[in-house]
């Protein structure tokens, strides 16, 4: 047998070592199924990052150029494989969460970061224990900013004006917060608003302010601000089970490192980012922003203490203990963040 060149030898063991790197290293699918740019993209995207850095490059995303699944059914994509991490809605599957709803009630702070720390602390504390997310590895939970009401042709000033229009909305507790309101809403994903108010299929939607940009929605002139937001909006930030399970112990020790409350503080600053930019844009295009009346905050807090009831006692069901004293401690912790 004929032996190699003694010259070629270093450069052949480099190759075989750079090839079984290369076998070693695993390789995350990540679906987004809103904009490059939207904050909530971009802050999977700094994830990504830090779990390249934190595994020394054994972990790697790839992030793939088109959403796996329309919104509502990416958590069973992540859960079947189709994708390894994405993000969702919970409420864009009405009825299946009921614990993630406590992060969407009316009034609890002004910013994404606030709701969303406070958030994940409840949860990783009540929530994670009794599996309410089975069947997908949760990497972090967290809420966008404060809800506000956008409309096209006229300003909302009063429940009885928001009674006269039409509205899209995200679902979860706005969703039935709006039918004891009276209002006309529509449940859709956020990627359909900019073809719903356009063609004027619907008057209004309910958004954070980064919306505005996010999903080009330049034809709204009118905003309803609320203290503490009129709604937010729930979201999980997950990881297919199987492919966590595979990686080497010392890869979900980094991936969790970077996951819980250092995620939901990704996601939040990110949103907070693009709600400020969006409020500064807002002041150029001639959005009219006004705060609701005392009398209009009021009548949406009379409605939502039945619904608080409601939740409380379907999450005592489902095995949650004392649901009053942990919305009231998820409340309390919101305000120590501001």
């Amino acid at each position: 047998m004929k032996l190699p060149n003694a010259r070629l030898a270093p450069l052949t063991v480099a190759l075989l070592m750079t090839t079984g790197l290369a076998s070693a290293q695993t390789v995350l699918n990540v679906s987004t199924w809103l904009p490059p740019s939207h904050g909530a993209t971009m802050a999977q995207n700094q994830w990504c990052e830090a779990v390249e850095k934190e595994t020394a490059g054994s972990v790697k995303c790839n992030l793939l150029p088109k959403a796996v699944s329309a919104p509502p059914g990416t958590f069973d994509a992540v859960r079947d494989g189709l994708a390894d991490v994405s993000y969702t809605v919970d409420g864009y599957t009405p009825g299946r969460f009921i614990f993630t709803q406590v992060a969407e009630f009316p009034f609890l702070g002004d910013s994404s970061t606030a709701t969303s720390v406070a958030y994940q602390r409840i949860y990783d504390k009540y929530f994670a224990p009794l599996g309410e997310h089975r069947g997908v590895k949760v990497l972090g939970v967290f809420t966008h900013g404060p809800g506000i009401i956008f409309t096209v042709k006229q300003p909302v000033t009063s429940a009885a004006d928001a009674a006269k229009l039409k509205f899209r909305i995200g679902g979860g507790n706005i969703n039935e917060l709006s039918k004891l309101m009276g209002w006309n809403t529509t449940l859709k994903p956020a990627t359909e608003s900019f073809e719903l108010l356009s063609t004027g299929v619907m008057d209004g939607t309910f958004f954070p302010d980064e919306s505005l940009q996010s999903m080009r929605l330049n034809m709204v002139r009118y905003a309803t601000t609320f203290p503490g937001g009129l709604y937010n909006t729930s979201f999980v930030f997950m990881m297919n089970p199987a492919k966590y399970n595979a990686l080497k112990p010392e890869e979900r020790a980094a991936i969790d490192k970077v996951s819980g409350e250092n995620a939901a503080r990704l996601f939040a600053a990110g949103w907070d980012r693009t709600d400020a930019a969006s409020r500064e844009i807002q002041k150029t295009t001639g959005v009219q922003r006004q705060m609701a009346s005392d009398a209009f905050v009021n009548e949406v807090k009379a409605k939502q203490a039945a619904l608080e009831d409601k939740w409380a006692a379907a999450a005592e069901a489902k095995g949650l203990k004392n649901a009053r004293a942990v919305l009231d401690e998820f409340r309390a912790e919101t305000q120590k963040l501001k």
